[in-house]
């Protein structure tokens, strides 16, 4: 039970702690040796990111649990969780690089081995690269963009609001680790040649910076998560237009759309024809909740069905009287 849950986890989470893992290791003994800040910073940065990707990877397979008699609105909620624990670790490994830069402001000196340095930040660019890449084609894939090519880069930065929580933070954390190693290795090259030290503090600095930045912003959407938020508009209407595709819905006079996780829960009031006995409503009803189920997106669908009042109520901003006035026809309960 265990492994197929764990298959269900995010797979850009689980590629990024493997890579992150990896590469903590390396930018770990490259610090050591040289002594160089940036690397230091790095070095801290991407042991942040493979802890915090494992904690992710780990929540969101546990957020595809089925609900219980316990927890009968499932556990979709519980990867917001796992990701504001991840924040926590961000922002305590974004205080120690920003102190470290800070102090190699104030006492700056030259690190050694600069070809192992270098060597090292062109490895964490290729894979934290690698890994962003990944991200963005599962942005694109979540959000059924149409997008090839480079075309991927700029759907990813457009739709990236739109993704599951894990995917966000794997986006945002790489994007920032593959600019801080590029940073990281201009400050190094830069520090060597001109004989500035301070550089490679200035770099650690912002490298810091750009952590407090990601624990911000993921802090406030898993926050907004945690809590319940409305689904994009973008999904409202998706949900809309399968509903209202039925040859026997006329309109929608309530929906609401619930983001739980990586899921939606869709609560609906629909109307119908006139004319449906109970039971052919209760079959139509049936049928519309069927096929919005179809979508993998949509966790659960509750749904409730009333006679056409002949107002239109959806889209919400076409509200409108039908033969001029209103038609108070008793709800099918």
């Amino acid at each position: 039970m265990l492994i197929s849950l764990l298959k269900k986890g995010n797979r850009s989470s689980g590629i990024a702690a493997l890579g992150n893992t990896v590469l903590a290791i390396a930018k770990g003994i490259a610090a050591a040796v040289s002594g160089s800040g940036a690397m230091f910073a790095t070095t801290l940065h991407s042991a942040a990111d493979a802890l915090n990707q494992t904690f992710v990877f780990f929540g969101s397979a546990l957020s595809e649990k089925e609900p219980t008699k316990k927890f009968p609105a499932g556990f979709g909620r519980v990867v917001n969780l796992f990701v504001l624990i991840a924040v926590i670790v961000v922002s305590i490994m974004a205080y120690e690089t920003i102190l470290k830069g800070w102090k190699l402001i104030q006492d700056p000196h030259p690190s050694t081995n600069l070809l192992l340095n270098i060597g090292i930040m062109l490895l964490a660019i290729l894979v934290d690269g690698f890994i962003l890449i990944k991200a963005m084609k599962e942005i694109v894939h979540e959000t059924r963009s149409d997008a090839k090519g480079f075309g991927i880069v700029k759907e990813s930065f457009k739709n990236v609001s739109l993704a599951a929580p894990p995917t966000r933070l794997v986006f945002y954390e790489d994007l920032i680790a593959t600019s801080g190693a590029l940073l990281a290795l201009i400050s190094i090259i830069l520090a060597d040649l001109t004989g500035a030290y301070i550089l490679d503090g200035i770099g650690t600095l912002l490298i810091g910076i750009l952590l407090v930045v990601v624990a911000f912003k993921l802090g406030i959407e898993n926050t907004r998560g945690l809590i319940g938020v409305a689904a994009p508009k973008v999904v409202e209407d998706r949900i809309a237009d399968t509903i209202l595709s039925d040859r026997d819905v006329v309109d929608i006079k309530e929906l609401r759309i619930l983001q739980e996780g990586r899921r939606y829960h869709v609560e609906s009031y629909i109307e119908l024809k006139e004319g449906f006995t109970l039971a052919d409503a209760d079959d139509i009803k049936f049928r519309v909740r069927d096929t919005l189920l179809e979508d993998p997106d949509i966790g659960d669908v509750t749904m409730g069905i009333l006679e056409t009042d002949h107002v239109k109520t959806w889209p919400k901003e076409a509200v409108i009287e039908v033969n001029g006035k209103e038609d108070n026809t008793e709800k099918i309960r």
